[in-house]
């Protein structure tokens, strides 16, 4: 039977191997959201270049005021249709990478509270007679963390949810704006 000072350094030493895994499992994950996001802006900014380049050429080519306008307003919407896109590209890989952390999180948080309870359970089996308040108050402070733990998970899944629901409202209204602008231009 191991002693309550073995216990501890165990659990302790299991408990920062645990913290050191999920560093490097996060680091390893926040490095390829970043990958994806610097591939995004890469492509984009080539895209952007390529067209930018192709645009300005038309409309040099434009013979009068009335073509050269009628150019420019062609381009309204194919430019904000394209920079809806690219936000919901964004969106979609911070999502899934705020996901990933979140998952990650809980799976964490679950065993630690496993190993927690395990080793409360089995210092309690030898602590010394007495020892009954500590042992329930450790008990009751776990019970208190984990419930803290969830009331803050579930408020910050509703905000993410919250913005998710914002960015796609935003998208509709800026969809809704430049299908306007483009169809008041085409009438021009």
């Amino acid at each position: 039977m191991l002693s309550y000072q073995e216990q501890l350094s165990n659990a302790t030493r299991s408990q920062m191997e645990t913290m050191l895994e999920m560093m490097t499992s996060m680091a390893t994950k926040t490095f390829a959201g970043m990958e994806k996001i610097v591939e995004l802006n890469m492509t984009v900014a080539k895209t952007s270049i390529e067209e930018s380049t192709a645009t300005v050429q038309q409309m040099l080519s434009a013979k009068d005021p009335q073509s050269f306008f009628a150019m420019t307003a062609s381009q309204a919407q194919p430019s904000a249709e394209k920079a809806l896109a690219y936000a919901r590209h964004l969106a979609a890989i911070t999502s899934g990478l705020q996901n990933e952390f979140t998952a990650a999180t809980e799976a964490q948080i679950a065993e630690n509270n496993r190993k927690v309870v395990a080793l409360v359970e089995e210092v309690s089996k030898n602590a010394p007679a007495g020892s009954e308040n500590v042992v329930n108050f450790m008990k009751s402070a776990i019970g208190n963390a984990n419930a803290g733990y969830e009331q803050l998970s579930k408020s910050t899944k509703q905000a993410v949810e919250a913005m998710e629901s914002n960015i796609a409202n935003a998208t509709a209204q800026m969809t809704q704006a430049t299908n306007k602008a483009a169809g008041r231009a085409a009438k021009k």
